[in-house]
């Protein structure tokens, strides 16, 4: 037999088929090989974003408990420095309490005859009149009634309600009536006088006049106002009250009664007297933030209704008041005001009750002479 001698057409024959088949066989495999690995790919991307997704879903939950465990716990922080703070405060209150719609309002009341009632500024108390010598003055010849305005002093000043200057006012009217006071004398230092000012524009309140000392009756740029209002936002100036240490907020109120005082000194008398504790408690420094934040609302609502004013009016200023300028303030109102007097103290600044009493008491009684 002869050997197996396929020709050339064969042989470009069998290997074209063969490579057909191969190519046939490669590409199914290549197919069934994607097909496997986009099904494999898939299973893997779905246990992949489950996973995921469960992952964030225990991870917010873990963060929203323990959002919720801080803001507990720095609740309780908070409420402990205020309780602390409020407990270190055990002075005797000097006065009365008149408790209207259910706030029990600390008043000092001395002496007889017609009523005088003073209100005082912002950051002091109804005491701040009797250090200086005032209420015991006035006593001799009148009805002296001062008020400690809410948060200050002795009056808490409750969260539920907005503490505006018609607010302070309406329970000034209130206060008065349970006291059976009649046709008063109003006496405002600092920010009592925009309560004097809302209590005369109100009207439902017969007054017999106003003597206003070192007042703001005007919206404008205050510095000390402008640095204390971020206290007043509600948490924020809760927790920033609560950081400061006892000890620190009270030498912080110090150096600010120094400035209040310059350029005269802080008088031996209201250091050794005034009662610094409160005056640095947590509620008193959040009434005082408050008024601050408020006290430009306060006078652009009231300014145009002073025009309107009948009453008897007396303003004493000091010229060198550095945290009110009676340039802008004062001096303006006495024109504003058809027949008020103004009475300009040179060298003196804030506290005239202080450095010049003797002034305002005569202011007061020339008031009291009118009928």
């Amino acid at each position: 037999m002869f050997p197996f001698d396929p020709s050339r057409q064969s042989r470009r024959r069998v290997s074209r088929s063969l490579t057909r088949t191969t190519r046939q066989m490669t590409g199914q495999l290549t197919r069934s090989l994607e097909s496997a690995a986009k099904s494999s790919a898939k299973s893997v991307t779905k246990a992949v974003t489950r996973s995921t997704e469960q992952a964030i879903r225990e991870t917010r939950k873990a963060t929203v408990r323990s959002v919720k465990r801080t803001v507990r716990d720095t609740e309780k922080a908070v409420a402990a420095a205020f309780s602390a703070q409020e407990t270190e405060v055990v002075r005797k209150p000097p006065g009365q309490f008149v408790t209207v719609d259910g706030l029990p309002v600390h008043v000092m009341v001395r002496g007889r005859g017609r009523p005088v009632v003073l209100v005082h500024g912002n950051g002091t108390m109804a005491e701040d009149f009797a250090i200086c010598g005032l209420i015991d003055r006035l006593a001799a010849r009148y009805r002296v009634i001062a008020i400690d305005r809410p948060g200050f002093g002795y009056t808490s000043r409750p969260r539920h309600r907005l503490w505006t200057a018609q607010a302070q006012a309406v329970l000034l009217h209130r206060v008065l009536e349970q006291l059976g006071v009649k046709r008063p004398l109003i006496v405002g230092h600092s920010w009592g006088t925009i309560v004097a000012l809302a209590l005369a524009a109100d009207g439902r309140c017969p007054l017999r006049g106003l003597v206003l000392l070192s007042g703001s009756y005007f919206p404008g740029h205050r510095t000390d106002a402008a640095l204390i209002a971020p206290l007043a936002v509600p948490g924020l100036g809760d927790a920033m009250r609560a950081m400061v240490p006892a000890n620190v907020s009270a030498s912080l109120t110090g150096q600010s009664f120094r400035q209040v005082f310059w350029p005269q000194p802080v008088p031996a008398r209201f250091t050794a007297r005034f009662p610094i504790e409160i005056a640095a408690a947590a509620t008193q420094l959040r009434a005082v933030s408050e008024d601050a934040a408020s006290m430009n609302a306060a006078v652009t609502g009231l300014q145009r209704r002073y025009a309107g004013l009948t009453l008897p009016v007396s303003m004493l200023a000091g010229d060198a008041d550095s945290i009110v300028k009676a340039s802008e303030h004062s001096v303006r109102l006495h024109t504003t005001i058809p027949g008020s007097t103004l009475r300009l103290l040179p060298g003196l600044g804030h506290m005239i009750h202080y450095g010049a009493r003797l002034k305002v008491e005569r202011a007061i009684d020339d008031l009291m002479k009118l009928r």
